[in-house]
């Protein structure tokens, strides 16, 4: 038994190595992105023309922007393809789980850590799109300059924290579906594995959620400058 896709071998020439999780984060993309092809392409605005696909993408598309605005960002949006990506992401690495022989690339924490650092580049970026850089960079120094070195240590730990929170939870599934596997019954692995899906779909929208919290946070000054100060 081994702890992580990581040390699944393919192929290896010298320092190259091409291991489970490149080949299956890789496959993994190339499915989202075939698939989203497949699903946008033949759209319509027509009501009786309407795929099923074209229903379940407007359904997925209103429930992501409605828990974007409910975090508190203004415009969903804007930060809609972002954020509905990385949930899709381990979303879909979840439920390929049920493939024998599959094992999910976020079971690794190089994976978790290069979410976790799209995370990490994404909350400045936006933030300087809405605040400006000025105003952006002036959030570190809030209240009193005394602060920019803890507000940048909390950059970082929230972002170790993001890739080992998402790591932990899901190799833990992992390892747990495959001790079963060598001592107990056929059922309760199956059990197991129908719980770890549910488990990764949590995960999925705890990562995305977290996500937007932290874009909130960084966009939140010039919101609450934008808005009308109350009526005497």
């Amino acid at each position: 038994m081994h702890l992580s896709p990581d040390q699944v071998i393919f192929w290896q020439y010298g320092w190259v190595t091409l291991n489970a999780t490149i080949v299956y984060t890789w496959g993994l993309m190339l499915i989202l992105a075939v698939g989203s092809r497949l699903i946008t392409g033949a759209l319509s605005t027509e009501l009786r023309t309407r795929s099923r696909w074209q229903n379940l993408l407007e359904i997925v598309i209103t429930a992501i922007q409605g828990q974007i605005e409910d975090v508190g960002l203004v415009h969903p949006e804007r930060y809609l393809g972002f954020l509905g990506t990385l949930f899709l992401f381990v979303a879909t690495a979840s439920l390929g789980t049920v493939i024998p022989g599959y094992e999910p690339p976020t079971a690794s924490l190089s994976t978790t850590m290069a979410l976790a650092l799209c995370v990490f580049v994404a909350v400045p970026l936006f933030g300087i799109a809405d605040q400006g850089v000025g105003g952006y960079l002036a959030s570190y120094v809030k209240p009193t300059v005394i602060m920019l070195p803890f507000n940048l240590i909390s950059e970082v730990s929230r972002t170790l924290a993001l890739a080992v929170r998402l790591f932990g939870n899901m190799m833990s599934g992992a390892m747990i579906i495959g001790i079963l596997l060598t001592i107990t019954p056929f059922i309760f692995p199956i059990v197991m594995t129908a719980l770890g899906l549910l488990t990764g779909m949590v995960q999925a929208y705890i990562f995305s959620i977290l996500a937007a919290v932290y874009i909130a946070a960084a966009t939140r000054s010039r919101s609450n400058a934008q808005e009308p100060a109350p009526p005497a």
